[in-house]
């Protein structure tokens, strides 16, 4: 579902985001993306969202090839992702119901079908009755599960998480990653940047680590076992 094919990213400043970089995503993995800082781990995450585009090199999402995918187009690949950031990027004026619903009404969806979805959401993250407080009134925990909401309620294909527990402590970080491993059971593909190694430790799952900006280790649990 998701193809790097010998991908370079290269900044005008003449620095290397990324170099030389090949793996494939299957449907429904749950994979973590670790490596130090500036590592090239949102770089990265940023090329899958066609915020930037790949120097060299091909990238597949779902069959498109997002390096020659035109201007009018990524809306609608975006609209298959969900976004999810370590400092939330809620909207501080916009209740939790607003800012979850946000994906919906861009999509143009009805109210009634926008409520369905919002209260249903909101059960699935732990934030039932909660969806006319405003972001500041929650705890960092609710505030990222508001964000983990307004990521699925789309029903993406494929969650990117940029340092999605980086504000949390360790109960709390648990929590969240439970939530992720409730989504991959159904069916969504993954991809959580995360420079926690302890944290990536607990779950037995597949590790792509970065290094000033090349791939130097690509491995699963049977390896570390």
């Amino acid at each position: 579902m998701l193809k790097f094919d010998r991908v370079f990213k290269r900044y005008p400043d003449g620095g290397d985001a990324l170099i030389d970089i090949s793996f494939q995503l299957k449907k429904g993995e749950m994979v973590f993306l670790t490596g130090h800082s500036g590592a090239g781990k949102s770089t990265l995450l940023k090329l899958i969202a066609v915020m930037e585009r790949c120097t060299r090199g091909q990238l597949f999402f779902e069959g498109q090839n997002l390096n020659r995918i035109k201007e009018k187009k990524i809306p609608f690949v975006r609209r298959q992702l969900g976004l999810i950031f370590q400092d939330y990027k809620l909207l501080h004026n916009r209740t939790v119901f607003d800012n979850i619903a946000l994906p919906l009404v861009v999509s143009g969806f009805g109210y009634q079908e926008i409520v369905r979805r919002v209260r249903a959401v909101l059960e699935q993250v732990g934030l039932s009755g909660k969806e006319k407080k405003f972001p500041l009134a929650l705890s960092g925990g609710e505030q990222q599960r508001v964000g983990i909401a307004r990521a699925v309620i789309n029903k993406p294909k494929l969650i990117l998480a940029d340092e999605p527990t980086g504000n949390l402590d360790p109960e709390l970080s648990g929590e969240i990653m439970s939530l992720f491993g409730r989504f991959q059971q159904v069916g969504v593909t993954i991809l959580i940047a995360s420079h926690d190694y302890a944290l990536v430790e607990k779950f037995h799952t597949r590790v792509l680590h970065l290094d000033h900006g090349r791939l130097v280790e690509d491995w699963h649990e049977t390896k570390r076992s």
